[in-house]
This record gives C-alpha cells, sequence and structure tokens, in this order.
C-alpha cells in the first residue's frame, strides 16, 4: 500500500475517530504509529505532530506518557477530510 502525507494524516484521524478518541477519552501517543509498516515510523511520528500542531488532535499530558484525543470543536473537519481522503463517511 502506498502512502502519502494526506493518507497518514487521514488514517491517523480515521483510527482515532473510529475508536471514539474524542473529547475526555484520551490514547497514548505511541499507539498512533500501530498500522503502518515499521520503517515509517519517524515519519508517522512526525506527521502526528503537524496534526496537534494543527489543532485536529489535541494532547493531555500523563506521568505515563503523552495522550492524544480528537479535538471534538472541529469533528466536521475532520469527519470531511477523512472521506476527502479515504472514502470513508461517519
Amino acid at each position: 500500500m502506498e502512502f502519502n502525507d494526506d493518507k497518514i494524516k487521514a488514517t491517523i484521524l480515521y483510527h482515532l475517530r473510529r475508536k471514539k478518541v474524542i473529547g475526555g477519552v484520551h490514547m497514548p501517543f505511541d499507539t498512533l504509529i500501530r498500522g503502518f509498516p515499521s520503517h515509517l515510523g519517524k515519519d508517522i511520528k512526525k506527521i502526528a505532530k503537524d496534526l496537534i500542531k494543527g489543532g485536529l488532535i489535541l494532547t493531555k499530558p500523563a506521568s505515563y506518557g503523552l495522550q492524544v484525543t480528537l479535538n471534538k470543536e472541529r469533528l466536521k473537519e475532520i469527519d470531511d477530510f477523512i472521506f476527502r481522503i479515504l472514502g470513508i463517511r461517519f
């Protein structure tokens, strides 16, 4: 499977959206790289940090590691992006 930056972003957002990691529900940051080929690990982390900077993913620091969640105020924008890139509608 071929991965470009937009497809990786959409897949990360889809993974969080499918698991209902929205608002008060959090997931470890390291979990985001699961499901991708291992040689893309650094690229996935860099792209995930871009999503955080863009405000689509919110972070919560914890004593056991960084936790992430989808920004529930931008959920419509996230759903539209996933549909445009992956063709999956929520």
